[in-house]
């Protein structure tokens, strides 16, 4: 079956990070409805880290979860509200609480290795009558068949969708064109194959692109990259090169240009870029997401912020372990003193 390419945005959900999740109600519900004007397929709204993620481990938000959907599915008149899911942060009530807000898609996210947990999760969703992404993080810290076999089983428990998910901006071209080749082996041709990529390499878009001609057609972006680290594949770019490929989408180019710089940008405290920071995290392969709190104990400690993400990704660190870091920036610095008194 061939599928239409489906643009889902996730300015409202992976862009929380770059705001530490301090969107207001207001800006929430006027960037779903531009969005929606701008024709994209999906709009997803949550904490960054998924629904019920606002906590002292990741990041209280400036409003809760029900706070930021209340009233936005009844202004959509094209886009499919979406929300994010965690297994063992959010749970199967708050997928039923999201649901009766009007959530009708959703991403069920788990590390690249542990499919196994998104089964309840993807079953109960799918009860609801719900659209289904399987959303495996992380996905260039195992090797290509190996990632499948997690998507297959995504697949088994009913999801309608599964994505490649490069957390980290951390995989190759060739990388994400392994990865597709190998889900498209094993996956049922009535399943759709996603791809999400984070800017840390500047891959961004290149990356989405080569995974949609390998055979992806739901493809991830947020306007001008808004998204922890370097920030996830940018929206209008995206568009932008769609267009002069002649690749077919709902998508207004010019609507969403003036929302990335008229809107988006202007909310950002910390540039969403690719800078020496940023690059780190591609080149270290550390979970987007750990940027700003290793950025946070670097300034505590006095520490460069690239030798903690270098030390993060040599301990294969993974989402949910942000509670680490400051562990980690302690040992950095008790390793540093005792190489002084050793001279």
């Amino acid at each position: 079956m061939s599928h239409q390419i489906y643009i889902q945005d996730v300015t409202l959900r992976d862009g929380m990070h770059a705001i530490r999740h301090q969107y207001s109600k207001k800006q929430i519900k006027e960037l779903a409805i531009a969005l929606d004007k701008s024709k994209v397929d999906a709009i997803e709204i949550s904490h960054g880290d998924g629904l019920a993620g606002g906590s002292f481990n990741y990041g209280f938000g400036a409003h809760t979860d029900w706070d930021w959907l209340k009233g936005i599915a009844e202004e959509l008149n094209h886009a499919v509200l979406t929300t994010l899911l965690l297994p063992g942060i959010g749970t199967i009530e708050d997928l039923k609480k999201a649901h009766g807000l009007g959530v009708r898609s959703v991403r069920i996210a788990t590390h690249c290795t542990e499919a196994d947990v998104s089964q309840q999760h993807i079953e109960a969703a799918k009860k609801l009558g719900m659209d289904v992404g399987g959303f495996l993080m992380l996905s260039h810290m195992i090797e290509p068949k190996k990632l499948a076999k997690q998507a297959k089983l995504m697949e088994s428990y009913g999801a309608d969708c599964v994505y490649v998910t490069d957390s980290a901006g951390a995989l190759l071209m060739n990388d994400v064109a392994d990865r597709i080749k190998a889900y498209k082996d094993v996956l049922d041709s009535e399943t759709e194959v996603g791809i999400h990529c984070h800017h840390n390499l500047s891959l961004g878009v290149a990356n989405t692109i080569i995974a949609m001609q390998h055979g992806a057609t739901r493809l991830d972006a947020s306007l001008a990259g808004m998204g922890a680290g370097a920030g996830n594949c940018p929206l209008e770019v995206l568009i932008a090169c769609l267009n002069r490929m002649n690749v077919k989408t709902n998508s207004d180019l010019y609507q969403l240009m003036d929302l990335a710089d008229d809107k988006i940008r202007p909310l950002q405290e910390r540039p969403v870029r690719v800078d020496r920071e940023t690059l780190s995290v591609g080149y270290a392969g550390v979970y987007s997401s750990f940027l700003l709190h290793a950025e946070t104990a670097a300034k505590k400690y006095g520490l460069d912020t690239r030798e903690i993400l270098e030390e993060l990704g040599e301990r294969k660190m993974v989402g949910g372990q942000e509670d680490m870091i400051v562990d980690v920036a302690l040992d950095i610095l008790a390793k540093k003193e005792q190489a002084k008194t050793n001279l």
